[in-house]
């Protein structure tokens, strides 16, 4: 058959839009994309790639599979429960419930009593006051680094300040650089205002700050080290000692805590808390809403009445302000049961050795082969409690299964260490064990489908049902 017969083959675009998986997939996805998909199948055709017969069922193939999402869904088998790259916190049912109910018109910003405006967010501000009471305000923006800037902008310069921006003092040991090279100095100077950094980058004493503060001063910071810790020869000024300095000279003092820890948690107990610091004297903390406080993206500000009331009414304050679905998922996070975050964090090794161990006898029984199942610390992430181990049991394959199972669908992502592939199933929730099996079998099963004349499997290794 000449190259002319096979392209007069090829399906028509009308009768291509005509089929029933073009109908099912308008439910989805709009005309230009679905237009798209045929196109491009029809371009196959015409260049020999496919055959014209092919056509439809490919169309029919990658509509079924074409998401609006490029985003696709992960079983986070690291260990580490606020991965950011993998979105940090896992919200809750009830805050993914929220979501989906904020996702429409909603009274974000309306008395339906009087019919007039109201308080952007009250909700989830009074849903906040009441888990942490220590707390006489709180604001929400969208995300920590806004509300850092937000604090150091309404502190630190304004209309008054003649004479330019005023300093912000702060240690020179917590101004530090976090994820992907951002850097919180460079931050707070892109605002306008000024550091002013005292001490060194191990040892940092009261006298340093005080011999700091003076007319340009606009603030006391201090900022919580997150991702590392310095051991040794250190000093460091706590939120305590600081207030009375602050009282002296009638400053403000903010606190940056980072992580999100609502208040003290005994399985974390160098990890500093939201309402320890208040207790402590400082005027705002801060803090994100997606690491350990379990939430949606979010920055978190709580503190005195007077002080959180000038930061909302900053005019920074609406270009950082939070959007009704981040709102609605604080405040569920708050309403609802223990967060996600929280059952990782603190998972019974004992119950994480059961499951790692079932996990591992229901994959031998699917492939015939024998995978050991051995102690692995898993970790905080995101910043917080760097260093802290949390002990589990990870099942132990060989490296290149990582990427077969990154390949899934789900994904699943495991933890890759000394050329061994780690699957912890502390961030897996129970009732995604099956889910996470039937990843493990396509995977390690695709490798035996794939094993040479010796029925050597490529690549992925283990021991023979039967064997340790």
């Amino acid at each position: 058959m000449g190259i002319e017969d096979q392209r007069r083959r090829i399906p028509r675009t009308d009768h291509l839009l005509s089929l029933s998986a073009v109908t099912e997939a308008r439910t989805r996805l709009d005309e230009a994309e679905i237009r798209a998909v045929i196109a491009a199948q029809q371009e196959l055709a015409r260049s020999g790639a496919i055959a014209a017969e092919q056509v439809e069922p490919a169309v029919e193939r990658e509509l079924r599979g074409r998401r609006t999402l490029s985003l696709r869904p992960v079983l986070n088998a690291t260990g580490v429960v606020v991965h950011t790259n993998l979105g940090r916190a896992p919200l809750s049912a009830a805050a993914r419930e929220a979501i989906g109910e904020a996702a429409g018109y909603v009274d974000v910003e309306m008395d339906l009593g009087s019919g007039k405006r109201s308080s952007r967010g009250a909700g989830a501000r009074e849903a906040l006051l009441r888990a942490c009471p220590d707390a006489e305000d709180a604001l929400i923006v969208n995300n920590g680094a806004a509300a850092l800037l937000l604090a150091v902008t309404a502190f630190c310069t304004g209309p008054g300040d003649a004479a330019g921006p005023r300093e912000a003092v702060v240690s020179r040991g917590e101004l530090v650089e976090i994820g992907a090279g951002f850097r919180l100095p460079e931050l707070m100077t892109a605002a306008g205002a000024r550091l002013r950094e005292v001490g060194t980058t191990n040892r940092t004493h009261a006298d340093d700050y005080a011999e700091a503060i003076g007319d340009a001063t606009g603030c006391l910071l201090k900022i919580h080290p997150s991702n590392f810790r310095v051991h040794g020869f250190t000093a460091e000024v706590g939120i305590a000692a600081l207030r009375r300095l602050a009282d002296e000279h009638g400053l403000p003092l903010v606190a940056d805590l980072g992580s999100g820890l609502l208040h003290p948690d005994p399985a974390l107990p160098d990890e500093p808390d939201i309402s320890s610091a208040l207790r402590a004297g400082a005027d705002v903390v801060i803090a994100s809403g997606d690491k350990l406080f379990g939430g949606p993206q979010a920055g978190l500000l709580l503190g005195r009445r007077e002080a959180i009331r000038r930061l909302a009414r900053h005019p920074l304050a609406r270009a950082v302000r939070s959007d009704k679905l981040a709102l609605a998922a604080v405040e569920a996070t708050l309403r609802g049961p223990e967060p996600p975050v929280s059952v990782a964090l603190h998972a019974d090794p004992a119950r994480l050795r059961e499951r790692t161990e079932r996990l591992a006898d229901r994959l031998a029984e699917a492939v015939h082969r024998r995978f050991a199942v051995v102690p692995h610390d898993g970790r905080v992430g995101g910043g917080g409690a760097p260093g802290v181990p949390l002990a589990g049991w990870a099942l132990e394959l060989p490296e290149a299964a990582a990427e077969r199972l990154r390949a899934g669908t789900p994904a699943v992502v495991a933890r890759v260490r000394q050329d061994r592939c780690l699957v912890d199933p502390r961030c897996v929730p129970e009732s995604d064990d099956d889910a996470l099996l039937a990843c493990l079998v396509e995977a390690l099963g695709g490798a035996e489908r794939e094993a040479g004349p010796d029925g050597a499997p490529s690549g992925i290794g283990g021991a023979p049902v039967g064997r340790r």
